[in-house]
């Protein structure tokens, strides 16, 4: 061990330390003390001498440190010239601080002073690598990954570690270059933690073990290759040695120089070796064992997959039938695979074979491209197809940033092939464009989307008599985007493949994605011969397999009861039910509640696993016809049992993932049904979802799921769906309004788009940008300054009478024009504006982020935004220069303009780059004239937008071109006409929940003496309410100002709960709110606007009050402070509201407060209404609310 000091942290891979003690790598403090001493008293000597002629980055050097106030060696990091003088960051290399150094203060480094080592040495935790947490927002799922950097909250914890200890020590395992790897050890409160096990451990890092981490490992040793024909002989490590350092693994030889090293034969020489070291390796050794087990025994769970053919899978790379060329491409561009997917479908594709492969990952062309490049060097088997020039494989994209990704990955594997010559062809509309192309000689693979190769071969149709290999890349996206076109393609191959020449010539369809379909399934049995279907995403192959999908709407405490009336006590044929919870208390329940109902079952959880092997044979008993066998289990337990022959699953609870709710589905697999059986007139295998108010944030994944199957969507899922999303609209009053909205009018899945999809009167209100607003309407002078696309830009208006932006322009450069007034900024702050030099004009940018990592740094980069052009950008930050005050008052004049009425061609919701440039070209820092026909916030849109060219000698003007003209004619875009309707039917939207809320909140209601005077009492907040008297005058119930009604409303009591039917039909857009001492409930009921303020006999619980919609009328259910009968509803009498006869009885049964309530609802809907979450109170109340609905509670 050895005891170190840290002076610096950058992250767990890189922190800057002094080594203390006694070691061979620990040098004498008193020596380090007598060279500072030394250096000083030379240094301080005003010798011209030792001043460096010139200097350089690297360049090793003597520094003074204005804050350490002595002479210091250092190391050049990088140049920097300033008003009237240079300025040097420098590396001092025994204290591990960066600082900026003016190059007088700088001398040559003498060979006496730079005998001793640098003190500072750098360090990292060896084998420990970051991880970081992917969100997948399409599947609702997250999980850990291997990440390049460190994650601010791991460094965070790492620093605080080693701040909070009263000792470091750290054990050496490797030297390469000046990085030593270590494990670090720190003492906190008497007890020893090992940093890198404490990190893994919280999930913040990984072990990664490789051959390259061995002591003084250099540079020159070439790494390892599993494409390597011969290599040395390995040293046999024992397992429960793997994860320790490499100096504990064997006794190190007394010259560390040397890379060899002994390693025990047995864990127990091991020990005795390692507590030599360390007295605390017992329980370390432990550990290590157990987790190494643990991993051993994870790792030999086969993941599920579903095969139509049985496939050898190649599981690493030397044993894939692929190019060696092309094995050893994809090492050097650091392919890690083959995964799972690549492993199965590789071997297939590069035999040529009909394949279609549905993964999570079925977006990435690696799945196909290196086996179809394998396959096209086999040149002989095309010798029969004619001898012209054509491709022999076409690959189909489902859209044209998709084909230029796989083109270039085509490019860059292609070279370790015969030259193939692959083209990348993007057609418009523009039919010329189609009869001009031509394939350049040679050309072997084509890469297109369908809309661009039909335009193809309406006129090169014969281009296409060599094609042999169809790829279908995202299938799925494929056949819901262009679905038509994708099958007059088929047909056309269909065709082509059948001729007499080419019968011995190989012909292939290659379909990947991400989701299954009727529409695969049909290209599988019209198209395919013999197709290798593999599928590893388990939800995609209960799909594929025919499972029938069932999603069952009902409150969390309902499950039991719902459970019991959907399980069939008598099947006609022996059933095999499986039901899936998510803890043991769930497990235990259930169980109960099929024990008492008399079913035959069985469970199984990780408390009881002493029972497994009696759970499993009792399962895979054969039972008589009529018999249901019942297993109820958690997830952790599935892969255990190894069940593929349920008939039934149950998601009792709501699966975790998506991995998880596969894993359960695989549990049916020996049921699933393949191509032959589909005729069946059932359907074997039955999967049930119980979806409650608890899972609602699920329910557009459920949704989503269930759309691409054939399974029968309930009307209530569809509803309660567009109130989550409704809800979830509501909490993006912070997102910007979304772009594809903005730019054509719609978007084109607002289910899964993080952006607004709503105007707010408030935040979209026109922006100011000198003493005026931006114009409304009208015709304007623009000039656009930064291209986002061919129909987005960002510019300026141009003032004609008085140009505020041009005489701002002029004071900054005759400001900035004397160099005693260029300040450079030392620390920036965030969203700060300052000046910038840039091409010799002076910008006015913002700082948007600032690194954390290096905020104490002089010289780093900060991500800016030019406020007066729309663009952004990096810069370091000493290129910035303080701006007085004087020009900060202008308010920023870059403004978005959108040019209306057109979108681009084939659905695509992104320009394709070709028109982009087209128009950046030929408009940038242009001016142009405009006419303004809609605004919302900093965005205008335009139609048209024209540029006008004036001739001076005849006196007049002419419009040169028209920007839509101008894409139109390229053939890339399409017209739009909905364009503007779509927005403006959003601001109407928005004008009227704007007036809606208004009236909400200062709605007149009419008092006996004069109606039109009296405000209604109680709308405002609690405190600023009325007397008794003043709220009686407020709830007389008569019809007052047109619109304004009071409901009539009927209620009923129990113990615990009030019941208010408020008598309206057909109501929308209604709202309630609830206080401790009242309610306030408003709504739209036809062209009438009702609201009911009413102040109550006695307090009630607002977190467990709800207001439902039940058989189209309003129903507000309110849970009593204390359990008692009331003797009336409202402190003030109304005659609009009376008791309800008709449910004098007893109603516990259908009381939406049930005895049995579960308490976490109750206790989570109390959290979520205090202050400080008072929106997402709302929006989890009226999610809940809807829910309650939709259930007919």
């Amino acid at each position: 061990m050895i005891e170190v000091l840290v002076l610096k942290i950058e992250d767990p891979g890189c922190f800057w330390v002094i080594l203390k003690g006694c070691g061979p790598f620990v040098d004498c403090e008193m020596e380090y003390k007598k060279l500072h001493a030394e250096m000083n008293q030379f240094y301080n000597r005003d010798v011209e001498e030792v001043k460096p002629l010139t200097l350089e980055e690297g360049q090793v050097c003597v520094v003074f440190c204005q804050e350490l106030k002595c002479w210091c060696r250092a190391v050049v990091k990088s140049m920097l010239f300033c008003a009237d003088h240079y300025l040097a960051e420098c590396f001092l290399v025994d204290y591990a601080k960066y600082t900026p150094v003016k190059t007088k203060n700088i001398r040559v480094a003498v060979e006496a002073f730079m005998q001793l080592p640098y003190r500072a040495k750098k360090f990292r935790l060896y084998c420990t690598k970051p991880v970081t947490l992917r969100i997948d927002f399409c599947e609702d799922a997250a999980e850990i990954v291997p990440a390049k950097r460190w994650d601010s909250a791991a460094i965070q914890y790492f620093q605080n570690l080693l701040k909070g200890t009263t000792q470091i020590e750290a054990k050496l395992c490797a030297i390469e270059d000046d990085n030593f790897d270590v494990y670090l050890y720190v003492t906190i409160k008497d007890e020893k933690v090992c940093v890198n096990d404490d990190l893994v451990a919280k999930n913040f890092a990984r072990y990664v073990m490789t051959k390259e981490n061995t002591v003084n490992s250099t540079k020159s040793q070439k790494p390892w290759s599993s494409l390597s024909l011969k290599s040395s002989p390995e040293k046999v490590i024992s397992p429960a040695l793997a994860l320790w350092p490499v100096l504990m693994q064997g006794k190190v030889n007394n010259n560390l120089e040397t890379s060899e090293y002994s390693v025990y034969s047995t864990p127990s020489e091991a020990q005795y070796s390692f507590q030599k070291w360390s007295g605390m390796l017992t329980l370390h050794y432990i550990v290590i064992t157990c987790v190494l087990v643990e991993f051993q025994k994870i790792n030999t769970e086969q993941p599920p997959i579903v095969l139509s053919n049985k496939i050898e899978p190649c599981s690493v790379l030397e044993t894939t039938p692929l190019l060696a060329d092309l094995k050893k491409e994809l090492l050097r561009n650091k392919f890690l695979g083959p995964n799972l997917t690549e492993s199965y479908c590789w071997p297939p594709i590069a035999r040529g074979c009909d394949s279609v492969v549905i993964s999570h990952h079925g977006n990435d062309p690696l799945l196909y491209i290196p086996p179809v490049l394998t396959f096209l060097q086999s040149g002989s088997c095309y010798k029969s197809l004619p001898t012209r020039n054509g491709p022999i494989a076409l690959i189909i994209c489902p859209g044209w940033r998709k084909a230029q990704l796989v083109f270039e990955l085509l490019e860059k594997y292609g070279r370790c092939s015969r030259p193939l010559h692959p083209m990348l062809i993007l057609l418009g509309l523009n039919k010329e464009e189609a009869k001009n192309v031509k394939l350049q000689r040679g050309c072997e693979v084509i890469v297109t989307t369908p809309y661009s190769l039909l335009r193809l071969l309406e006129h090169h149709s014969l281009l296409f008599l060599r094609l042999c290999h169809l790829v279908f890349d995202e299938v799925d996206n494929l056949f819901s985007e262009a679905c038509k076109q994708i099958f007059t393609i088929l047909e056309y191959y269909k065709k082509t493949i059948t001729i007499e020449e080419r019968e011995s010539a190989p012909h292939q369809i290659v379909a990947v994605g991400s989701h299954w379909s009727k529409h695969i399934e049909h290209l599988t049995k019209e198209f395919m011969n013999d197709p290798y279907i593999v599928i590893t995403a388990m939800e995609e192959a209960s799909i594929y397999g025919n499972v029938q999908q069932v999603v069952q709407l009902c409150l969390n405490c309902e499950r039991t009861s719902v459970l019991l009336q959907i399980l069939d006590f008598t099947p006609s044929k022996a059933q095999k039910t499986l039901i899936f919870t998510n803890s043991v208390d769930e497990t235990e329940m259930v169980y109960k509640v099929m024990e008492s109902s008399s079913i035959f079952c069985l469970k199984v959880h990780k408390e009881i696993e002493f029972h497994f092997k009696y759970a499993v044979e009792q399962w895979k008993k054969k039972f008589s016809s009529g018999t249901h066998v019942v297993l109820v289990l958690t997830d952790d337990c599935m892969p255990s049992l190894g069940i593929t022959d349920a008939n039934c699953v149950v998601h009792f609870s709501f699966p975790a993932s998506p991995r998880v709710f596969g894993v359960r589905l695989h549990s049916m697999f020996d049921n699933f049904q393949n191509g032959s059986s589909v005729g069946q007139i059932y359907t074997k295998a039955k999967s049930i979802l119980l979806l409650t108010e608890r899972n609602g944030c699920h329910a557009v994944g459920v949704l989503r799921y269930l759309e691409h199957t054939d399974a029968k969507i309930p009307l209530e899922l569809c509803d309660f769906t567009a109130g989550v999303l409704e809800a979830k609209e509501d909490m993006k009053l912070a997102r910007p309004l979304c772009q594809y909205l903005k730019r054509s009018g719609v978007c084109k899945d607002m289910r899964i788009c993080p952006d607004r999809h709503r105007v707010h009167l408030q935040i979209d209100l026109p922006q100011k940008m000198s003493d005026n607003t931006i114009p409304m309407a009208g015709c304007v002078t623009i000039v656009p300054l930064h291209i986002v696309d061919a129909t987005n830009y960002f510019g300026r208006i141009i003032d004609k009478q008085k140009n505020q932006y041009a005489i701002l322009d002029g004071e900054m450069l005759e400001y900035f024009k004397e160099a005693r007034n260029k300040v450079s900024v030392e620390m920036v702050e965030k969203l700060a504006l300052y000046g910038l030099h840039e091409e010799g004009l002076f910008h006015r940018v913002q700082v948007l982020e600032i690194p954390p990592k290096e905020e104490n740094c002089f010289f780093y980069n900060v991500a800016i935004r030019y406020i007066d052009e729309g663009r952004t950008g990096q810069v370091q930050v000493h290129q910035l220069f303080h701006l007085p005050t004087r020009f900060q008052i202008l308010p920023p004049q870059a403004v978005e303009f959108i040019v209306c009425r057109v979108k681009p061609i084939d659905n695509e919701i992104e320009w394709n780059p070709k028109v982009t440039r087209y128009i950046h070209h030929k408009i940038r820092g242009k001016l142009h004239e405009a006419k303004i026909v809609f605004a919302l916030g900093n965005t205008i849109w335009v139609d048209p937008m024209v540029r006008v060219t004036k001739l001076s000698e005849l006196k007049t003007s002419i419009n040169e071109y028209n920007i839509r003209s101008e894409i139109l004619s390229m053939g890339m875009g399409i017209d739009n006409p909905e364009h503007i309707k779509q927005l403006q039917k959003l601001c109407e939207n928005a004008k009227m929940l704007a007036l809606e809320e208004k009236t909400f909140q200062t709605f007149p209601c009419g008092g006996r003496s004069d109606p039109r005077s009296v405000v209604c009492a109680g709308l405002g907040p609690p405190h600023k309410r009325q007397g008794a008297q003043g709220g009686a005058a407020g709830v007389l119930g008569l019809p007052l100002t047109p619109g304004g009604f009071y409901p009539e409303i009927k209620w009923f009591q129990k113990e615990d709960t009030v019941t208010m039917k408020i008598k309206l039909r057909n109501i929308r857009d209604h709202k309630c709110e609830f206080f401790g001492d009242k309610v306030v409930f408003s709504a739209f009921s036809g062209d009438k606007f009702y609201v009911a303020d009413m102040e109550l006999h006695a307090n009630i619980l607002k977190g467990k009050s709800v207001c439902v919609i039940k058989n189209e009328e309003p129903v507000i259910i309110l849970a009593k402070n204390k359990k008692e009968f009331w003797c009336r509803l409202l402190k003030h009498k109304n005659p609009n509201v009376s008791f309800d006869f008709e449910h004098w009885e007893d109603f516990e049964d259908k009381s939406p407060f049930p005895v049995v309530m579960s308490k976490p609802v109750a206790s989570t809907k109390t959290e979520l209404n205090s202050d400080s979450f008072s929106t997402l109170s709302a929006i989890t109340t009226r999610i809940i609310a809807q829910f309650l609905t939709m259930v007919k509670v």
